[in-house]
């Protein structure tokens, strides 16, 4: 759910004779403001660096314009030899380590990444994008204070990019912060009205706050800005369905599954929504759609589970309660679950013990509570 702003820097700069004075070949390696296609401009780059007859500054500008091109293109191990070579032929450039960093941040490589903002930064201490970019590449890693950190020094430098606000909104959501990620996509929505993942997230903060009303709001907005926002519509269902309103539920949730039916949490929130309306068999369709795509997920064993109980299938539940209980062991829902199904099997002393171990787990289970209760023993 999120968007990272990983800017490639074209050099339309060359020592010598104005733009509209250099030779064709040039203009096309420039390239300025994308008139010609990538291809075109790989070429022109390729015989201006063949040509022999250029200063090292200007072929470390040929080299990048070119790696820029194949950058566009995807082919991001050109891009890397490219950008590398223009390093060699100027390391005083922060653009080509920043430009680098983003083809290696495309590959997965964060570390490299990381090596070569820095060095655009130590170069060029000013440069806001690449402090944003570090932070994308810190923020991949797991790494949420120093992404924190350099999202908030390019935001000092350039307080007028939205994305900034909104990656480091993601940041703060990411560490549990939902009131800072709040306010981080409130300002990108002020610099940009019509950001749309910065609509969506809020909503999904909102929700994690169980501020329902809010979080439909802003995903109702986001998905009036972008129709194809897939979150957007499987957290408004989520949303509608902690609302009790469970007709709009599944009308966002199977709007989501439309866009993408691989979208493997839909069908579990869809499930639970069949669930409250008590259409058990419809719930029990979905959480088997979602094991079928992720069979490791031990929620949506626990959710078919309490759909096959609540159907009055308790054998079928009590399987559903072990394969979860196997992936995720000791969990207090997944026991009070399968309490509810000993029970109905007729297995006291299992279930007893099975509520037990939840309360052991979770002391504010109130269905394990009332279970024990009106098994007549105390908790």
């Amino acid at each position: 759910m999120g968007r990272l702003l990983l800017t490639v820097c074209t050099i339309i700069g060359v020592a010598g004779p104005a733009l509209a004075q250099v030779s064709e070949e040039w203009a096309r390696c420039l390239n300025e403001n994308g008139a010609h296609s990538f291809d075109v401009a790989i070429a022109a780059c390729t015989a201006v660096i063949s040509s022999g007859k250029e200063t090292q500054a200007a072929l470390a500008i040929a080299y990048s314009n070119r790696g820029y091109a194949y950058d566009s293109k995807g082919d991001k191990d050109r891009a890397i030899a490219d950008y590398s070579n223009a390093i060699h032929l100027n390391p005083t450039d922060s653009n080509y380590y920043n430009n680098r960093g983003v083809a290696y941040r495309a590959k997965g490589d964060n570390d490299r990444a990381i090596d070569d903002y820095s060095k655009a930064i130590q170069l060029d201490p000013k440069r806001a994008q690449a402090y944003a970019n570090r932070g994308n590449a810190y923020r991949a890693g797991d790494s949420y204070d120093s992404a924190i950190a350099d999202y908030s020094k390019a935001i000092e430098i350039n307080p007028k990019i939205a994305d900034y606000y909104y990656n480091r909104g993601i940041t703060y959501r990411a560490k549990g912060d939902n009131d800072r990620a709040i306010d981080d996509y409130g300002k990108a929505i002020e610099l940009d009205p019509k950001h749309a993942q910065a609509y969506s997230n809020r909503g999904y903060a909102y929700r994690s706050k169980r501020q329902y009303d809010e979080a439909i709001a802003d995903l109702t907005k986001a998905i009036e800005i972008d129709p194809r926002d897939v979150d957007a519509y499987n957290n408004r269902g989520y949303a509608y369905r902690r609302k009790g309103q469970l007709d709009q539920a599944i009308a966002d949730l199977t709007k989501a599954l439309e866009l993408n039916p691989k979208l493997v949490n839909a069908y579990s929130n869809r499930g639970a929504a069949y669930e409250d309306r008590k259409d058990y068999e419809r719930a029990i369709s979905d959480y088997s759609k979602a094991i079928e795509i992720d069979p490791q997920d031990a929620d949506y064993y626990n959710g078919r589970a309490w759909a096959y109980y609540k159907a009055g299938k308790a054998q079928q539940g009590l399987l559903d309660a072990e394969k979860s209980l196997q992936l995720r062991p000791n969990d207090a829902n997944t026991l009070d679950t399968r309490g509810h199904i000993l029970e109905a099997l007729g297995r006291r002393e299992a279930a007893i013990a099975d509520f037990r171990q939840a309360l052991a787990k979770d002391p504010n289970i109130k269905d394990s509570i009332a279970a024990l209760k009106r098994l007549g023993v105390n908790p």
